[in-house]
């Protein structure tokens, strides 16, 4: 008898399938493996007039066990300056953020995640935000004083590591 398979595991496979079936110019996602539909494999390419444009920066999703309900973690494996994505490659956007209201107030619900939400939308949340970064409210401080302050430093750093990510 094949093991039960979850409403999780039913969603991630649809939404792998859509990916596939329609790929989104300058996103890749699928599954790490067979076995796990609950960790993704992502490549994005930095946005076009941007200063991370030619980079293919490598992230990990991971998927809860409540999907959709509740929200996946993105978290970028390739080194990425950005304001709003942690140190450690975490990414810090309204989208990944558990449903309801903000305790701090400073998003609305409908900016939080919903399970009407999908990888795509996620994806291209990411891509849109690495253009337009959210300075008000930065995941990574020195990354945010240093887009203020020293833009020219800024690009530099991230150019390098654009080319870091093309493996030149």
């Amino acid at each position: 008898m094949p093991p039960k398979v979850s409403t999780a595991q039913r969603r991630l496979l649809k939404e792998y399938q859509e990916l596939l079936k329609n790929p989104t110019e300058g996103i890749v996602a699928g599954p790490v493996s067979d076995t796990n539909l609950f960790e993704w494999q992502c490549l994005l390419e930095g946005p076009k007039d941007t200063v991370y444009e030619d980079g293919v920066f490598k992230a990990i999703m991971k998927f809860p066990k409540d999907y959709p309900l509740s929200p996946p973690t993105l978290k970028f494996q390739s080194d990425i300056l950005h304001p709003n994505i942690y140190k450690d490659g975490t990414v810090c956007i309204s989208i990944l953020h558990a449903p309801g209201d903000d305790p701090l107030m400073y998003e609305s619900a409908d900016e939080r995640w919903g399970p009407l939400q999908s990888i795509e939308k996620i994806l291209l949340s990411v891509c849109s935000m690495l253009a337009d970064c959210n300075i008000n409210s930065p995941a990574n401080v020195d990354a945010a004083k240093l887009w203020r302050e020293d833009r020219e430093s800024f690009n530099k750093v991230v150019r390098k590591q654009v080319f870091k990510t093309l493996e030149l």
